[in-house]
């Protein structure tokens, strides 16, 4: 498989798609797909017409990332907004694209739009794998529509993100974006497609029973105590510093963490509201008498995970292209050494063409752990060549 990344940081939406495509397009025989990644400020739509404009039948979907995305040239941002894109070219590949926003029922959407991407791909068995892209809030309930429909099929991608987690992030799909919403894409073919999904965190030996749990992703206890108290415990801060969005910053490098139930992945929950009950909510779902782990890790932890990360996926594997889904959580985090995080990326990805998006929830799965919904995590994925 080959690949090729474009970007644009042009002010125009139209004309930042004609130089993304224009870009990721170069030398490209059987341009099958590209994943799109935005700024906010953007108009979604206009930057994918003005990728039609350039190649008519590519295939298209991705979401926003928070405040930049890296490709080979480098950190790719603007204040005047950002596109970047990588196109999967194979002449055996099939992909099928599809995308809704929520309706009434997510589980259905994700049913909805799994039978109409194997429509799109002209098939009807599942595919090898599949990319997804959700807004945050509702991503198990997408997942599980679109495995009602091909089974556990291992999957990648990531929820979109804005700067400010003010809800302004988009997912897209084709001539379609929405605010509230899934798009999809599935892979046919018989290249070989590797996951990585980690947290990378080390597991410290604080554990918790999560006694109760509100509205899937709100705790409200842990081992009986009011969950935020319990949590600024152990952590050494005080319950009243960690109030609202406090939580989101303060809590980066001191993650939880859940087992799969075959004990292969540590499932990264990424404490990010409190409220003023002493609960907090997470990034994903947690269920009650579960054990939670308290994770850590530092800024030198987070750049060394990416770059262990993608030589994970290319050990004993030779990608022709790395797409690499990396918490936002993890960037902002990482802060005015975001440099160094991108040149020890382009370091381990070598000549490999690669693109970095950065969201606000991550898929994956870890050794059969099953597809899987995390926060402040990394899935890195290869494309065979």
């Amino acid at each position: 498989m080959k690949a090729m990344v474009g970007s644009s940081v042009q002010k125009d939406s139209f004309k930042a798609g004609v130089e993304t495509a224009k870009k990721a397009l170069k030398g490209l025989k059987k341009p099958r797909v590209g994943l799109l990644f935005t700024s906010i400020k953007y108009n979604q739509k206009e930057v994918i017409r003005g990728i039609k404009s350039v190649r008519k039948g590519l295939k298209v979907l991705g979401c926003t990332s928070s405040g930049a995305i890296m490709t080979p040239e480098g950190i790719i941002s603007s204040e005047d907004g950002f596109a970047g894109m990588m196109v999967l070219d194979e002449n055996e590949l099939r992909v099928g694209v599809a995308g809704s926003a929520r309706g009434a029922d997510p589980r259905a959407t994700g049913r909805r739009i799994a039978k109409e991407a194997m429509a799109n791909a002209a098939r009807k068995t599942a595919p090898v794998a599949f990319a997804m892209f959700a807004s945050p809030a509702e991503e198990e309930y997408y997942l599980k529509g679109i495995q009602d429909v091909i089974g556990e099929v291992p999957m990648f991608g990531g929820s979109a993100a804005d700067d400010a987690v003010a809800g302004e992030w988009k997912v897209f799909c084709e001539d379609k974006a929405f605010g509230d919403g899934c798009a999809v894409a599935f892979f046919y073919t018989t290249k070989a497609i590797k996951n990585v999904f980690t947290g990378a965190f080390e597991e410290t030996d604080t554990v918790g029973l999560v006694t109760k749990v509100k509205n899937d992703r709100c705790i409200v206890e842990i081992d009986h105590e009011p969950a935020l108290k319990k949590y600024a415990k152990w952590i050494g801060m005080k319950a009243d510093d960690l109030m609202g969005q406090n939580l989101l910053v303060a809590s980066i490098p001191h993650a939880v963490g859940v087992k799969t139930i075959q004990g292969d992945l540590t499932a990264v929950r990424h404490p990010m509201i409190g409220n003023k009950d002493y609960s907090f909510n997470v990034g994903a779902k947690v269920a009650e008498k579960t054990a939670m782990i308290l994770l850590h890790t530092d800024v030198k932890g987070l750049i060394k995970g990416a770059s262990d990360t993608i030589k994970e996926v290319k050990d004993k594997f030779n990608p022709g292209a790395l797409f690499l889904v990396h918490c936002g959580g993890r960037k902002l985090h990482i802060g005015d050494k975001v440099d160094e995080d991108f040149k020890a990326i382009k370091k381990a990805c070598g000549d490999t063409p690669f693109i970095v998006a950065f969201t606000f929830g991550e898929y994956g799965q870890m050794n059969h752990s099953g597809a899987t919904i995390c926060g402040l995590s990394l899935s890195f994925t290869g494309f065979a060549k």
